[in-house]
């Protein structure tokens, strides 16, 4: 098999990448797909807990139900198009939103779907496990580029971003 020449990817390509592989389930495919990512993060210094939690939260197949719904979530954003979540939030509150999806990425040990609340009118994350259910609308979402919404970078590589 040829060389292939290891490049890093953008915080956006690893959230496509990993939103690809979470909605797949546990069958073979995806235990090999998963495993390539595995091997896209060897050069990775996980000395950080964060980072190990993170890239293992990454790599480990959703619960069926949750992979349904990232699914939706996934075509929507590929197809630009608002999504209407019911969402529980952390206090237990049950609001119906639209949204226009950006992007998904994973911190730490949970998924979260970031994009613009139109409620709240302002960019928001919503963890997968507090989507309680997603329906897809026929309404155009404003294009939006990821890497200025992603909320848990490092203020430097925010400043860097900005530049």
């Amino acid at each position: 098999m040829a060389n292939v020449t290891r490049q890093s990817l953008t915080a956006a390509e690893i959230a496509a990448l990993a939103l690809s592989l979470a909605h797949l389930g546990a069958g073979p495919q995806s235990v090999t797909a998963r495993r390539g990512l595995r091997h896209a993060f060897d050069h990775l210094d996980l000395d950080d807990d964060v980072i190990a939690t993170t890239l293992t939260t990454l790599t480990t197949p959703l619960a069926p139900d949750v992979a349904g719904r990232a699914r939706l979530i996934a075509n929507a954003i590929t197809a630009r198009l608002v999504i209407r979540l019911q969402y529980l939030d952390a206090a237990g509150h049950l609001t119906i939103r639209d949204v226009e999806p950006v992007t998904c990425l994973v911190h730490g040990e949970f998924w979260y779907l970031v994009g613009w609340c139109r409620l709240r009118r302002g960019i928001r994350a919503f963890r997968f496990d507090r989507i309680v259910a997603v329906e897809p609308t026929d309404l155009p979402a404003r294009p939006h580029l990821p890497e200025r919404f992603l909320p848990f970078q490092r203020r430097t590589a925010r400043r860097r971003a900005a530049a």
